[in-house]
């Protein structure tokens, strides 16, 4: 497993930060509202405002205190109840957050966010802009999945996750995940007397995601992975990873002053562009392509536009403008991006060359079928590029 050696900490320079905290922090285990820990977190995240750092707080919690305020024991599954849940739950979050940042002179707002609102791209642009005016103006934005009105198909499956597009979206360089566990082990310290505590690590080593475990908790959704892999995602800005307890006293303060606290994952691939992170930050895709090893290697390697000749086969019903996957013979994907033919189209002109294109379709719009600077690119590690 790759390793970095201890450097001063990703916070002490960082002018915006994201800060996530989990259900079982916020709600005190399912109990309700943990008021004390809200204080404490507000308090710091001031402090840290008042030096001049931009703060976006991603908070779970809405459903676990919903279930707390219904008397719910365990977290439903019917799609409905949860939804009932959150929109109980996330009146007491709101109000929870907007008194405990008052007593500070700190304005709050809250941005409920669903895939379908980072997915389409002029709704991403749209909510990168408010969060920008937001912080701008001074305002701690306040920042949850929209429970209430998502469902299976569009969920963003947890606040992990979000954290790590909110990172990307208003392109923060550091992303703090704050758990009820002190950091990441090599394995399951619960199991595993020998499990070794890890201090610093490369955001997106495969070795990371292999020791990782499942959720701990049957209050929250995430687990260890999750973490992992929302390091992975926030690194496609340049933005590092925390993973520390959020029972520390005073995490976000010491972490700013430098002191190494928790797990911290270094992002080290090139920063993106606003494109290149929306298309590399879609969690669904519309349909993938799979490529012969030439169209495989002119991707990974070459960052080439991807021509209909390379293709051998195409899944999915997607059409023109869909960010589309794209996969080697053994479907390891490669790449992906804005695809220039629907899908029934693809399948007519895959493995031509493309100036037979307008005989077959009767017209051609674009010789690519994915043009370069509409696609973001994966090694053969499995790594993105950009």
């Amino acid at each position: 497993m790759a390793s970095i050696h201890a450097l001063p900490s990703a916070v002490t320079h960082a002018r915006r930060l994201v800060v996530k905290v989990g259900s079982s922090l916020v709600t005190n285990e399912g109990k309700g509202i943990d008021t004390q820990a809200v204080e404490q977190w507000a308090g710091q995240i001031a402090r840290l405002h008042s030096q001049g750092k931009q703060m976006v707080l991603v908070s779970s919690g809405a459903i676990a205190e919903g279930m707390a305020r219904l008397g719910w024991p365990r977290r439903p599954n019917a799609m409905h109840e949860l939804q009932a849940a959150a929109a109980v739950g996330q009146m007491g979050l709101a109000q929870a957050y907007e008194a405990a940042f008052a007593r500070h002179g700190i304005r709050t707002a809250q941005i409920l966010l669903t895939h379908e609102d980072l997915a389409d791209r002029r709704r991403y642009l749209n909510a990168r802009s408010t969060l920008y005016t937001l912080l701008g103006l001074g305002v701690v934005p306040i920042v949850n999945e929209n429970d209430t009105v998502v469902t299976d198909e569009i969920r963003l499956g947890d606040n992990d996750t979000l954290g790590a597009l909110v990172t990307n979206l208003i392109e923060a360089e550091t992303l703090i995940i704050l758990t009820d566990q002190p950091g990441l082990y090599s394995a399951d310290p619960r199991k595993n007397p020998d499990a070794e505590f890890i201090t610093h690590g490369q955001a997106g080593d495969p070795a990371l995601e292999a020791m990782a475990g499942g959720s701990g908790s049957n209050i929250g959704t995430g687990g260890m992975l999750t973490k992992i892999l929302a390091a992975k995602r926030a690194a496609n800005s340049g933005g590092h990873t925390i993973i520390a307890s959020g029972r520390e006293p005073d995490v976000l303060l010491r972490l700013a002053d430098g002191e190494s606290v928790g797990t911290e994952l270094r992002a080290i691939l090139p920063v993106r562009s606003a494109r290149q992170r929306w298309l590399a930050n879609h969690l669904r895709l519309r349909g993938r392509v799979t490529l012969d090893d030439g169209a495989v290697k002119a991707l990974t390697q070459g960052h080439k536009s991807l021509l209909p000749i390379g293709v051998t086969e195409v899944e999915g019903e997607f059409e023109r403008g869909d960010v589309v996957a794209c996969v080697d013979q053994h479907g390891v994907e490669c790449g992906r991006g804005l695809i220039n033919y629907s899908a029934a189209d693809t399948r007519r002109i895959m493995r031509q060359p493309s100036n037979r294109i307008a005989e077959i379709l009767g017209s051609m719009s674009d010789a690519e079928l994915m043009h370069r600077d509409n696609m973001v690119f994966v090694r053969k590690t499995g790594t993105p590029d950009a």
